[in-house]
């Protein structure tokens, strides 16, 4: 699949935990760093995530905030 946005980030989910109606699915893309994303159940479910697969995280974002 080809997509318009530029940051993609490939790594292993870590974790998938549903909740009533979003989950939290959590990538580990290396070098110890974990990127979390919260996204549907439907969402989870329609993509079959599991701890162990391979996935992409897809970062389109018109704002980057940075704190110190």
């Amino acid at each position: 699949m080809k997509l318009s946005a530029r940051n993609q980030i490939t790594g292993t989910i870590v974790v998938v935990e549903k909740g009533q109606t979003t989950g939290r699915v959590q990538i580990d893309v290396g070098c110890g760093i974990l990127i979390t994303s919260s996204i549907t159940n439907e969402a989870i479910d329609d993509l079959g995530l599991k701890a162990g697969d391979a996935a992409i995280a897809v970062i389109k974002a018109s704002d980057v905030m940075i704190g110190k």
